[in-house]
């Protein structure tokens, strides 16, 4: 039998939704919003539940607290890969994205607050001889 967050989570998936896509490092966010009371479900389980941190979620919220359209979407949330801070700035880009295609007349609000623009600096790949991507070896004189 379904929980009560996944039907819910299922209700707000449904329907006539905006979508946004969001990455960082290795992490991938797919958001979806709808007009509603401001719940936001990130892979079935409420914010509070997946990110305990009062920043981190702060962090997520802050496009919708700069358009000011907090309490008045549901969110839906899928995100795979990374850590937690990665994911949540994935989350952050694909709610800017899904807000952009809501209402196309906040896509300036949220350009000039820099929340449309990706971060896509990746770890850079280990090379051959050295320790790390460009930490070589300690030089020794004998």
């Amino acid at each position: 039998m379904p929980s009560a967050k996944l039907k819910k989570f299922q209700q707000i998936s449904k329907g006539k939704y905006f979508a946004g896509i969001g990455r960082r490092k290795s992490a991938s966010a797919r958001v979806r919003i709808i007009a509603g009371k401001g719940e936001i479900l990130i892979n079935e389980k409420e914010i509070k539940d997946y990110f305990s941190s009062k920043f981190t979620q702060d962090l997520i919220a802050s496009p919708l607290k700069l358009t000011g359209t907090d309490k008045k979407l549901d969110i839906s949330i899928l995100v795979t890969g990374g850590g937690k801070q990665s994911q949540a700035e994935a989350i952050r880009l694909g709610l800017s994205r899904a807000l952009a295609k809501y209402q196309p007349n906040l896509k300036s609000t949220l350009k000039k607050s820099g929340l449309l623009t990706q971060d896509a600096r990746e770890k850079e790949r280990k090379k051959p001889g050295l320790k790390r991507a460009r930490r070589a070896p300690q030089w020794q004189k004998r």
